[in-house]
């Protein structure tokens, strides 16, 4: 009776190795099965209002909650793999950076210019961090934690969020998965402009205007072309410090509809998917959130270096979203 090959190992018969020997060749070299390599652990501390996320040692991002002039929850200073920052130094520095928008675009933020009536994108509401729902945690495959925010128009509260953030380090690079879900006393909507959702402000020398390159899903490139189009996702790619960076940006049309993106060669990238009207001049198309029901976003972000197939880490991210 013929023993079982281990798994793993190539195993020549007996008489095979003989008649190799004979022939004065070698067997062929015994392999053994590959391990991936583990996930790089994922750090989370929290301190004077701020969040900081390291994985493997090395920075990746800063949620903040206290800023006085921001005057809603985001993510600074957003690192890549190689240790490049991919989103432009907040406060922008003089002489370095382009200094516009620079209370609007801090880093990565979830924004929206019409939610209830009023203007949280331009900081004319306020997100006031109302606690963490789930504490910041380590599991095996990266970090998690969960905040309640509340959208307050003066004395008026408009809705509240909770919001889930997890943070893992892929193959393809340092990913956050984005979910909001959202609740209101009374009726509320999302309204129907170009400033509505996930967005980022790239690093000065990653913009299209200093060498850098946006691309979507469907394979259009830089403003001129991925302004106000819906893709999958979109990613924006440049150079800092003679290596390739980028941060992409998807969103699952799962939850609401498949984005548009506000996309400029100056630097922002805005996953939207409200903006029917404002992108395509058609009829404007509020989404009408009733008392008491819940209307959820989810959204991924691949921050990465180097040579990286988007799509595929997109297709990943999809399928890890259904199985939840």
């Amino acid at each position: 009776m013929t023993r079982p090959a281990p798994v793993g190992r190539t195993l020549v018969p007996t008489l095979g190795l003989l008649a190799l020997a004979a022939a004065g060749l070698h067997p062929p070299a015994t392999t053994v099965a590959a391990h991936p390599p583990r996930p790089e652990p994922v750090a989370l501390s929290q301190k004077d209002g701020e969040l900081h996320v390291r994985v493997g040692g090395r920075p990746v991002a800063t949620y903040v909650w206290n800023d006085p002039k921001v005057r809603r929850p985001y993510f600074a200073h957003l690192h890549a793999p190689n240790g490049a920052r991919v989103t432009r130094t907040h406060p922008p520095v003089a002489g370095t950076d382009s200094a516009d928008h620079a209370d609007m675009h801090p880093g990565l933020w979830l924004a929206f210019g019409d939610l209830g009536g009023a203007d949280f994108w331009r900081n004319m509401g306020a997100v006031e961090h109302a606690g963490f729902v789930g504490r910041p945690q380590v599991t095996r495959t990266g970090g998690t934690f969960a905040v309640r925010n509340r959208y307050r128009a003066g004395d008026r509260t408009v809705c509240e969020e909770v919001c889930r953030i997890g943070v893992s380090a892929t193959p393809a690079g340092y990913l956050l998965d984005w979910t909001s879900e959202f609740t209101g006393p009374a009726d509320f909507h999302f309204g129907d402009q170009e400033e509505m959702g996930l967005g980022v402000r790239v690093a000065t020398p990653m913009t299209v205007k200093n060498g850098g390159r946006i691309v979507n899903s469907d394979g259009l490139k830089d403003e001129k072309q991925v302004w106000g189009k819906q893709a999958d996702w979109c990613d924006y790619r440049g150079t800092v410090g003679g290596e390739e960076v980028g941060v992409a940006l998807m969103a699952d049309p799962g939850t609401a509809r498949r984005a548009w993106f506000h996309a400029r060669d100056y630097g922002v990238l805005v996953a939207n998917p409200f903006g029917r009207r404002a992108f395509t001049k058609g009829e404007e198309s509020r989404i009408v959130v009733k008392a008491g029901e819940t209307f959820r976003l989810r959204f991924g972000v691949l921050v990465h270096s180097g040579k990286t197939d988007v799509g595929a880490a997109y297709a990943a991210w999809r399928a890890a979203g259904r199985t939840r």
